[in-house]
């Protein structure tokens, strides 16, 4: 008997040009795109520097898990925009095409939060929403920065 270890969420950035690659990992498609949420904070800011004063509610609705997956990155992107907002926490519940998620955050402080880019979109390069062969979902893309 092979014994499987548990697959731990994970949030990376990986290199793309001059723009920023996000990808979740984790044993769930609604945690992989939870840890994407996370990575794209992560090339914003340091995601524990932000305080999880404020849940902002956020759905949407997609064809197919790659659109899915940008139409909520680019969500989170527009509440970070138009609220002055950064995130550190999020939930994700996804119904077939249909996603319900949380974001946890609080107002920008530029002197704690030493924000590095502000990103302006998810974008179609390197999109993938996938689960590879020891069951770890994928959710990556690259956005626009």
């Amino acid at each position: 008997m092979v014994k499987v270890q548990p697959i731990k969420p994970r949030a990376e950035l990986f290199a793309h040009g001059a723009d920023i690659g996000v990808r979740g990992l984790g044993p769930s498609r609604a945690t992989a795109f939870e840890q994407a949420g996370l990575a794209l904070m992560m090339a914003v800011t340091e995601p524990s520097r932000v305080a999880p004063q404020t849940a902002v509610e956020i759905q949407c609705e997609a064809p197919n898990d790659a659109i899915l997956l940008m139409d909520w990155l680019n969500a989170l992107i527009y509440e970070m925009s138009v609220r002055q907002f950064l995130f550190g926490r999020f939930a994700v519940v996804i119904n077939g095409e249909r996603l319900v998620g949380q974001a946890w955050g609080e107002p920008v402080n530029r002197s704690r939060h030493t924000p590095a880019v502000e990103p302006k979109g998810a974008t179609l390069t390197l999109l993938k929403v996938e689960t590879r062969r020891d069951g770890t979902w994928v959710a990556q893309c690259v956005v626009d920065v």
